[in-house]
């Protein structure tokens, strides 16, 4: 069995630079193009399994094309995808990320097959034998039944919701997750302003993060901060999830280490957005090279 088990959106991404983002009835010059895997769930994983970690993903891609180069991908990074869902005569999601000089992103995407999950498609068995279940933006009645299976087995939870938190009902599994992740806009949105210590309830761990000004991890023990790291951005895609994937790796080896656990995400996040795509995330001894040039007196 797999000690972390990643559960959400398995894309295949076509990154296309262009010179800037157009605006409404512009044009833009493509300056490259690339296709890679994506997707939430399968991001953090092939991160986490570079760090080392046995990681599975529980998602659905279609059986197209895309859907195997997909899963060969995962595969190829030593992500467990026994139980990832192959859909007949269904396409795999895709998503065009549209990425201007600054890194900047701009994301274009079809439903696909990358929601085809439902409570009876999980193997319960399978996520309760992980020590941490991570959770990304999916059906919302799939996640809360998810952290409802870890949550009974002893299992720690997260949950990135990401960009549709205002308008699904993540309701239940926010509730039931030990860490929740959050960009600034999100937090705002969904705690109806600054997120405050309250908010963390008497488990949960709140993780908001700032982009390139780095996170503040909230606890009811105390609030920490890390400014980020001041890299050349190339591009944003994945940033995110390789700064969860950091988070996590460090907390399952250091509960409530979340000083250390905060430098490292952000190190994980800057060394992403150094690189194009989202299948960025850097190895575990390059984080600690990136660490080592950022210590006092290096």
């Amino acid at each position: 069995m797999v000690r972390i088990v990643t559960a959400g959106h398995v894309n295949w991404d076509v990154t296309l630079r262009v010179d800037a983002l157009p605006e409404p009835d512009g044009e833009a010059r493509i300056e490259s193009q690339r296709s890679a895997g994506g997707g939430s769930a399968a991001n953090v994983a092939v991160a986490l399994a570079g760090f080392d970690l046995d990681t599975g993903v529980v998602g659905s891609v279609g059986d197209d094309e895309n859907g195997i180069l997909a899963r060969r991908e995962l595969d190829q990074s030593g992500v467990d995808t026994d139980h990832l869902l192959v859909v007949e005569d269904a396409e795999t999601s895709v998503k065009y990320l549209v990425v201007d000089e600054a890194g900047e992103v701009m994301v274009l995407g079809n439903e696909g097959a990358n929601e085809a999950v439902d409570p009876a498609d999980v193997d319960p068995d399978y996520v309760a034998a992980a020590e941490h279940v991570h959770l990304t933006s999916q059906r919302p009645e799939t996640a809360a039944y998810l952290a409802a299976v870890a949550g009974d087995a002893g299992c720690t939870v997260s949950f990135d919701p990401g960009r549709r938190l205002d308008d699904r009902d993540y309701a239940e599994t926010v509730e039931a997750a030990d860490v929740l992740f959050l960009n600034e806009r999100e937090a705002e949105t969904y705690y109806d302003g600054p997120v405050e210590t309250e908010h963390v309830g008497d488990e949960r761990v709140v993780v908001v993060k700032h982009g390139p000004q780095g996170a503040t991890v909230y606890t009811l023990g105390g609030v920490y901060e890390h400014p980020g790291f001041d890299v050349e951005t190339v591009d944003t895609t994945g940033a995110g999830d390789a700064f969860a994937a950091g988070f996590l790796a460090t907390l399952v080896e250091h509960p409530e280490a979340y000083e250390r656990a905060l430098e490292y995400a952000n190190a994980c996040g800057a060394l992403a957005a150094r690189g194009e795509g989202a299948r960025t995330a850097p190895s575990a001894p390059e984080v600690d090279a990136f660490l080592d040039e950022w210590a006092p007196g290096s």
